[in-house]
């Protein structure tokens, strides 16, 4: 079974780049984040062509997260247990953001996720940011003790968790995404029994998944590893293979990420 988690950045702007990579790579289940589509507006009929079904957490113009599978969709659950609402521009009531779902594809469990950005540090976005890694440990500690099914957590998590993981950290000290507290928050999913995935870096020393598109980051190789996978034993125990699939980044107008994609002996 091949699984991978792309941040495409809008999917309706970036379906081209996504069913060409699809009809190449034919992996069987794809977390999608930052989607930026409205459920009733996703894709289905195009993806449909290819073989996928797809479960959709979206509202429109921001955030947005998806799960596609040509090996079935089950026990679809969005949003995090105790997940946090964020307190924006005065709003009476902080809101949920659409930024994790889950489903179980021909028996192995994946979480698709969009950790916030955190903007930068001290803001109220940036403890946000912690609060919601706190839920997504919350909601795995739950699920990892109720099934012992492989279970795996995939997506954009806005965190690098080494500074061997920045191209130049000196550039970073001051800013969110490399903090010891957001990265705390990501180490602490291996309390509950989760371990990364690295993928072998193939052209590079490092498998860098994000490059700043208007800085032209992405020729010089100046990025950053920040779309991460991380499973239980049963998941990581049954990897072969897991890489950057960065043909998927080239070309005019595509996202800033480019997929993970993992291999499984199942």
């Amino acid at each position: 079974m091949r699984i991978a988690t792309w941040n495409v950045n809008s999917v309706t702007a970036r379906l081209p780049h996504l069913l060409g990579w699809l009809e190449r790579a034919r992996p069987e289940v794809v977390c999608l984040q930052e989607i930026k589509c409205a459920e009733d507006a996703f894709p289905y009929e195009p993806l449909a062509a290819l073989g996928y079904d797809a479960t959709v957490h979206g509202a429109g113009r921001w955030n947005g997260v998806a799960i596609l599978s040509t090996v079935g969709i089950d026990d679809v659950q969005r949003g995090l247990r105790d997940e946090p609402g964020f307190l924006e521009d005065g709003a009476l009531l902080p809101a949920q953001e659409q930024r994790a779902m889950a489903a179980t594809c021909a028996g192995v469990r994946v979480w698709s996720v969009y950790v916030p950005n955190g903007r930068a540090v001290g803001h109220p976005h940036y403890a946000y940011k912690l609060d919601w890694l706190a839920a997504l440990r919350t909601t795995a500690a739950a699920e990892l003790a109720a099934a012992p099914t492989p279970w795996a957590v995939l997506g954009d998590f806005n965190v690098a968790p080494t500074d061997a993981d920045v191209w130049d950290i000196a550039l970073f000290e001051t800013s969110t995404h490399v903090t010891e507290p957001e990265r705390r928050a990501v180490a602490a999913l291996g309390e509950v029994g989760l371990s990364e995935v690295l993928p072998r870096p193939l052209k590079y020393d490092v498998a860098y998944t994000y490059w700043d598109y208007r800085q032209l980051h992405f020729p010089h190789n100046l990025g950053m590893r920040i779309d991460l996978v991380l499973g239980n034993n049963t998941f990581t125990g049954s990897v072969f293979d897991a890489y950057v699939d960065r043909d998927a980044r080239k070309g005019k107008g595509t996202s800033d990420h480019a997929p993970v994609v993992v291999d499984l002996d199942r």
